[in-house]
């Protein structure tokens, strides 16, 4: 398939959220009522991504595609890059969404969730600052319509604290890729990287700080995520899985290559270390006080993106596998954790939920112990008192997880009633064995187990995803001949 198909894993969602109104006046149904339909052709549409990606994807670990649109050339043309990351980004959000798009939704349910599909896979898509920006943006308005379509009494002030710290943050951000681009005159990561590399000049540190505490508040990252337990507990499960499970992947990720890409120096690491030790301190310790399962699991969330950010502060080598495999492991757990705990109680559901939590704590031969032995061994190899810092407080937040998980399970299996912080709509779970989040649990915990049994080609193919990442030469090759589209 040529690569001119690539920009339509972005246009498609966008040009039918545009539709879905429209539609749905001309086959009367109100913006706030569901509609079959219109709840078909949004899943058609999120199916359609995805065969476009699979049929892009199938050699790009190989080589990364590149397309360049707007008709003017790099760097000024609109530059879209696919490699083997964003190929495992655009999957996981374009599976998430099938399994968890909400059935009975409104009709502004289903556009609010096309363009946060548009954007989420724009932001694993783009190749330049300017992109990422707009597209977090989307991102952003897409899930704070989410929020406040919540049923919760709390959805409205919790919408709105949620905007106001967005809001922040995209301010914050647009003011490092301002100073970006006051310094190099471009906003293409290819041409940005080739300034970096070639040492003629260097691009401010404080621009990406701005940018990292900026795109952080969707990363979960410390002193910008209040707004986590308190969006968690008042959305639905299958929304707090997506949060949890992709967006705060892909807001990480975007650091990441910023970083990796324009800021390989340690006045830029380190900022990123800190701040991952206080998130994952404050993360944990707060989930450990906590009685509210979905808050207690929204701390944790906190604690285990603090813990992402401090293995890709690590070097290119280590930090890059510990940080991927890190982040695709808590990609799978913390989703199949969101949807067990609204489920009811069922010896088969305790056996699963016992299964994520061995897995979170790092107990072998589970995937969660090789993510998080990666990330230890890189921690000791580097060395360094801030690192050896960091390794301590990683031990001992692992014991501390380990108590609030087994508090989860022990209470989950002794008590014949829903956890609390679950809602009233779960209730309707016990009609059948599993439900539809008891189902997709339980295809999570399937994705567990079968990559414990090939974890070796597992983790083969994980460290060819981080090498490419991290190769800037292979980057600025791809998107400099990319042709005008």
């Amino acid at each position: 398939m040529s690569t001119e198909w690539l920009p339509l894993v972005v246009a498609l969602p966008l040009l039918v959220a545009f539709l879905l109104q429209p539609l749905a006046h001309w086959l009367g149904v109100r913006a706030e009522r569901p509609s079959p339909v219109l709840y078909g052709l949004s899943l058609m549409t999120i199916a359609a991504t995805l065969w476009i990606t699979l049929q892009l994807g199938s050699d790009v670990i190989a080589q990364p595609l590149s397309v360049t649109m707007g008709g003017f050339n790099t760097p000024v043309g609109i530059n879209l890059y696919l490699d083997g990351l964003a190929y495992l980004l655009l999957l996981a959000t374009q599976l998430a969404l099938l399994l968890l798009w909400p059935a009975g939704a409104a009709v502004r349910t289903h556009v609010l969730l096309l363009v946060l599909a548009a954007s989420s896979m724009g932001l694993a898509l783009s190749g330049d600052l300017f992109n990422l920006y707009v597209f977090y943006e989307l991102l952003a308005v897409a899930t704070f319509g989410l929020i406040a379509a919540s049923p919760g009494r709390a959805a409205p002030l919790v919408s709105f604290r949620y905007l106001l710290l967005s809001g922040m943050g995209s301010v914050l951000a647009l003011s490092g890729i301002a100073l970006i681009y006051s310094h190099s005159g471009s906003l293409n990561l290819a041409d940005l990287s080739m300034l970096a590399a070639s040492g003629e000049g260097s691009l401010p540190i404080a621009a990406f700080l701005l940018i990292l505490v900026g795109f952080g508040v969707k990363a979960e990252l410390f002193a910008v995520n209040s707004w986590v337990p308190e969006v968690y507990s008042v959305t639905s499960s299958r929304f707090a899985a997506l949060l949890a499970g992709v967006v705060s992947k892909l807001a990480v990720v975007m650091i990441v290559r910023i970083l990796l890409l324009l800021f390989p120096q340690p006045e830029a690491t380190d900022p990123l270390l800190l701040l991952g030790i206080l998130g994952l301190v404050s993360g944990e310790l707060a989930a450990w006080r906590s009685n509210d399962f979905r808050r207690m699991l929204a701390y944790s969330s906190i604690g285990q993106l603090g813990m992402i950010f401090i293995a890709f502060s690590l070097s290119l080598e280590l930090g890059l596998f510990a940080g991927l495999a890190l982040s695709f492991h808590h990609m799978v757990v913390k989703p199949g954790l969101f949807l067990l705990l609204q489920q009811p109680l069922s010896r088969w559901r305790v056996v699963l939920l016992i299964l994520f939590a061995l897995s979170l704590v790092g107990v072998p031969p589970l995937p969660g112990f090789w993510a998080k032995l990666a990330l230890l061994t890189g921690l000791v190899e580097v060395g360094g008192w801030l690192n050896g810092v960091a390794a301590v407080t990683f031990l001992v937040a692992t014991v501390v997880e380990a108590g609030y998980l087994f508090r989860i399970v022990q209470r989950y299996y002794q008590e014949e009633r829903p956890i609390a912080g679950s809602t009233s709509s779960t209730v309707a779970a016990v009609e059948s064995p599993w439900g539809w989040e008891g189902g997709v649990a339980l295809m999570l915990g399937g994705v567990l187990l079968a990559v414990t049994l090939t974890i070796n080609p597992v983790t083969e193919q994980l460290q060819q995803i981080a090498l490419q990442s991290g190769d800037r030469e292979r980057l600025i090759s791809t998107i400099t001949v990319s042709e005008v589209e």
